[in-house]
């Protein structure tokens, strides 16, 4: 996928929250939500392991890469993929950017208002709320998850460009981030696993900031600059 989409496709990865009293696993959906959005707002921070694999789409093709992640509120976020490609997706709570170093290339662009943070990546980086930005209902869990887990789907209220719903998968009991899957217009599905997933670590707003590498096109609103 092109960085851009990408970067807008890094689906509502919200949660790896350990703060709020879990909710038992035979609670309704919509107690669900309510414990998912509550352990959420107690959350500043966390960083995790993914992976995030993607099948299908106009080329009909298969993904698998992994790296690191760092989200603050509001709306700080840093993407490291480290194989088996280096890219970089930094979001400092005002400009979106997206580098891949093969392409010598970085794109920026602004991020949204708050009216219009339902968008995934944003929504986990603490714009957007569970319940008023989506409907949720239970789902079958994956295939492949950890035992005990539980899975919800978010349809949003105001239909998305850039996908169509999303699922998390949660640990039963801790309400922790399992995975998350997102599918896209073009019939693709992306889907991330998470792991060494930490809250509440300290992190700092210079750990979102981006500096421009010298010698690279910069794409601002789409017209180069």
């Amino acid at each position: 996928m092109r960085a851009p989409r990408l970067l807008r496709a890094l689906a509502a990865v919200l949660f790896g929250l350990v703060c709020a009293a879990p909710a038992p696993a035979a609670a309704p959906t919509s107690a669900l939500t309510e414990a998912l959005q509550r352990k959420y707002a107690s959350v500043r921070d966390f960083s995790a392991s993914f992976v995030h694999t993607y099948r299908g789409g106009v080329l009909n093709k298969t993904l698998r890469e992994e790296g690191r992640v760092l989200i603050r509120k509001p709306g700080m976020m840093r993407w490291e993929y480290r194989a088996p490609d280096t890219k970089l997706f930094v979001s400092d709570g005002v400009s979106v950017y997206a580098y891949v170093p093969a392409d010598r290339q970085v794109t920026v662009s602004a991020v949204p208002p708050t009216s219009e943070a339902s968008t995934p990546a944003l929504f986990l980086a603490g714009k957007g709320e569970l319940m008023k930005d989506f409907v949720a209902s239970d789902a079958p869990v994956p295939a492949g998850s950890v035992a005990g887990a539980r899975a919800l789907k978010l349809v949003p209220r105001v239909p998305q460009a850039n996908y169509d719903w999303l699922l998390l998968v949660v640990d039963g009991t801790s309400l922790t981030l399992r995975g998350l899957v997102t599918t896209d217009a073009q019939g693709g599905v992306s889907s991330f696993t998470f792991s060494d997933l930490k809250e509440n670590v300290g992190l700092t707003p210079g750990q979102f900031t981006f500096t421009v590498p010298r010698g690279v096109e910069v794409i601002q609103d789409g017209h180069a600059r």
